[in-house]
């Protein structure tokens, strides 16, 4: 009986700390730059696909018109979260030569309105939003106290007579 208490909290305890893993993403190379989007106004409008990672709440694949730019797709992600990191924000942009990464002050840009702070984007660009340290701190003590809980609740089973 202790034998399958044990076993059942210990397998109950590792699927909860693997399932909330974030995992690694790296964008297909297949998909097309753009899409068509038709003409309006007597313009030819296009759609591209970009990326925002990390701290904001909706992250994930966007589809948006050519001309957008940073602070429109971090808008439609639904804005950064109250732990992301705004001071380096990096945006990896897909090239011949390699993968290129920009740097975003993001937080200057709230402090000045310097317009060209904001990159514009490019077709595949992935926007990532690092958390603070003050993120990673309680990432680490959430594991801590999930092992604390299960070494209780190991040493409370084993002391069951």
């Amino acid at each position: 009986m202790k034998r399958i208490l044990l076993t059942l909290l210990l397998v109950g305890f590792a699927l909860s700390l693997f399932s909330q893993g974030t995992g690694n993403f790296s964008p297909s190379s297949n998909i097309s730059a753009y899409t068509y989007d038709g003409i309006r106004s007597g313009v030819e409008k296009l759609k591209m696909n970009t990326y925002i990672l990390g701290q904001v709440y909706k992250p994930g694949l966007y589809v948006v018109p050519d001309d957008t730019d940073f602070l429109t797709l971090l808008a439609l992600a639904g804005g950064p979260r109250e732990d992301a990191k705004l001071t380096k924000v990096r945006l990896v942009r897909p090239s011949a030569e390699g993968d290129k990464v920009i740097w975003v002050n993001f937080k200057k840009y709230l402090e000045t309105g310097d317009g060209s702070l904001i990159p514009a984007l490019q077709p595949g660009d992935t926007v990532v939003i690092s958390g603070t340290i003050f993120y990673a701190f309680s990432r680490v003590a959430d594991f801590l106290s999930k092992a604390a809980i299960a070494l209780s609740v190991y040493n409370l089973v084993t002391n069951i007579k």
